[in-house]
C-alpha cells in the first residue's frame, strides 16, 4: 500500500480502533466472501481476464484510428470514473498529467450525465465538424439522460455517416444479456462490452465501463490494474490500511455529519465528484451517513476558509496530498521577497501545512493521505482503497453499501409529471 493514511489529527484513539476491529475484520470477511451481493469488484484486479484485456486494448487502438473526439455517453457510475481518470492523467489541454499528445488519441468528452439543450447542442456541433465516435454505456439502455443524449447524438451520426458507417462508430457497455440497448446492440452490430452482474455502477471504475474509453485516450490501463491489485492484496488491510474507514466512522458517531475532501491540485477535480457519488449512495441510507463534500484548496480558502477556521464544527476535514506534482514552476523574483528562491509547489505544500496547523488548532479533525503521485498505477491504488474504505464504513454504519434504493423515488415522480404534461410543438 503506498498511499500512507494520517490519522493523528483526528482524535480516534487506538483503542477505538481496537474496540473496532472485530467488525472491520466482518465487513473484510464479508467483501472477500463472494457471497454478498455487488462485491465482484473487490477480486477482480486479481483476476482480470487477459482476453478481455486484450479486447479491450485492440477496441481502443481501432477507436483511435476512427475518431478525433469520443463521446463518452453515460450518467454516475457510468461516467464519474472515466471523467475523473481522463482529468487526472490526461487533463485538459495538455495542462496536468502524463504529457499525452491530443494529436495522438482522440478527446473525450462526455454527454447523457446532463438533461441540458445547450449542453448537447454543442456536442452536436462537434459532430458536424470532427470525426466522432459513440461509446454508450447503460445496465438497462432505459435511464433517462443516457437514453435521451444518446439518441440525439446517434441520430446525427447516422446523418453525417450514413447507417452502415455510424453503426462502426457507436461501442456499446450494457448488461450481457437482457435490456433495450443490450436488445439494440446484437439487433445493429454494435462493438459492445458487458458490466458484470455483479458489480454495481459507483463500483464499475475497473471495468470495461472505465478500461475502454480510458484506453482510447492513451491511459495505461494495465498499468492502473496493476496498481489495484497490489492494493488489493497489500497486507497492511490487516493493521492500518482500514484506520481511514475506522476513523470515519468514529467521527460521524461524534456527531460529525459531513466529510469535506480537500486537494491541492485541480487534476483531482473530478476524482472528488467520483468520491461524491461513491460515499453519497453508499452510506446515505437509513437517516445515516456522512454527507460528502470537497473543496480545491487554496481557491476555496478564499471563500469557504473562513468557515472552516470558525464555523460550525459539524465536519472532519480528508486531506489528498499529492507528494510529487507532475510538474513545478520556478517564482519570478518579482513576486515578492518572501517568494524569492522557491517554487510554486514548495508554495503549496507550505499552504497546506498551514491549513492543517491552523485547523488542528481550531479543533477541527483531519485525515491526511499521502499519494505518491498521479500516474495510472497509483490512480489504480486510489480507486481500490476508496472502495473498500467505502464498505468497510457502511458495514460500520450498519447500512448495505451496495444498493440505493432512494434514487428510484424521484424517477417514479418524473414519469409522473412527463406523462401529464404536452408534448413540445417546436
Amino acid at each position: 500500500m503506498d498511499l500512507k493514511i494520517d490519522i493523528s489529527r483526528t482524535g480516534v484513539t487506538k483503542e477505538q480502533l481496537k474496540n473496532c476491529a472485530p467488525k472491520v475484520e466482518e465487513a473484510m470477511e464479508k467483501l472477500w466472501s463472494g457471497q454478498e451481493e455487488y462485491t465482484g469488484w473487490v477480486k477482480l484486479p486479481l483476476q482480470y481476464g487477459q482476453d478481455e484485456l486484450e479486447h479491450l486494448l485492440n477496441t481502443a487502438a481501432l477507436i483511435q484510428t476512427q475518431c478525433e473526439i469520443l463521446i463518452v455517453i453515460g450518467v454516475g457510475g457510468s461516467y464519474l470514473g472515466t471523467r475523473a481518470a481522463v482529468h487526472a492523467l490526461v487533463g485538459p489541454d495538455e495542462i496536468y498529467g502524463s504529457g499525452l499528445s491530443p494529436k495522438s488519441y482522440p478527446e473525450i468528452k462526455f454527454a447523457g450525465n446532463n438533461i441540458s439543450g445547450t449542453y448537447h447542442s454543442q456536442l452536436l456541433e462537434d459532430i458536424r465538424k470532427k470525426d466522432v465516435c459513440l461509446c454508450v454505456i447503460s445496465k438497462s439502455g432505459t435511464t433517462t439522460e443516457t437514453s435521451i443524449a444518446f439518441a440525439i447524438l446517434k441520430a446525427a451520426l447516422i446523418e453525417k455517416y450514413g447507417k452502415e458507417e455510424a453503426v462502426k462508430r457507436i461501442y456499446a457497455i450494457t448488461d450481457k444479456a437482457a435490456g433495450s440497448l443490450r436488445e439494440e446492440a446484437e439487433r445493429e452490430g454494435y462493438e459492445s462490452f458487458e458490466i458484470p452482474d455483479d458489480i454495481g455502477g459507483r463500483y464499475s471504475v475497473l471495468t470495461s465501463v472505465g478500461l475502454l474509453p480510458m484506453a482510447a485516450a492513451g491511459i495505461d490501463i494495465k498499468s492502473m490494474l496493476a496498481g489495484a491489485a497490489a492494493m488489493a492484496s497489500s497486507t497492511e488491510w490487516d493493521y492500518n490500511g482500514t484506520d481511514y474507514a475506522v476513523a470515519r466512522y468514529e467521527l460521524m458517531k461524534t456527531g460529525k455529519q459531513i466529510e469535506i475532501v480537500e486537494y491541492y491540485e485541480p487534476q483531482l477535480d473530478f476524482f472528488a465528484e467520483w468520491l461524491k457519488q461513491l460515499f453519497g449512495e453508499s452510506e446515505g441510507k437509513e437517516g445515516k451517513g456522512l454527507f460528502p463534500s470537497s473543496l480545491h484548496l487554496t481557491t476555496d480558502l478564499h471563500s469557504m476558509g473562513q468557515f472552516l477556521q470558525e464555523g460550525n464544527q459539524i465536519f472532519f476535514e480528508t486531506i489528498l496530498n499529492v507528494k510529487k506534482p507532475a510538474r513545478d514552476l520556478p517564482i519570478p523574483n518579482e513576486a515578492g521577497g518572501l517568494f524569492e528562491g522557491k517554487s510554486m509547489n514548495e508554495v503549496n505544500r507550505a499552504a497546506l501545512e498551514a491549513v492543517l496547523a491552523a485547523h488542528e488548532a481550531s479543533g477541527v479533525p483531519m485525515v491526511k493521505i499521502d499519494i505518491p503521485e498521479i500516474n495510472a498505477y497509483y490512480f489504480g491504488q486510489l480507486i481500490y482503497f476508496f472502495e473498500t474504505s467505502c464498505s468497510i464504513t457502511a458495514y460500520l454504519m450498519g447500512v448495505n453499501p451496495f444498493n440505493q434504493p432512494g434514487v428510484e423515488r424521484y424517477k417514479s415522480e418524473m414519469k409522473k409529471m412527463l406523462q401529464q404534461s404536452q408534448p413540445c410543438k417546436a
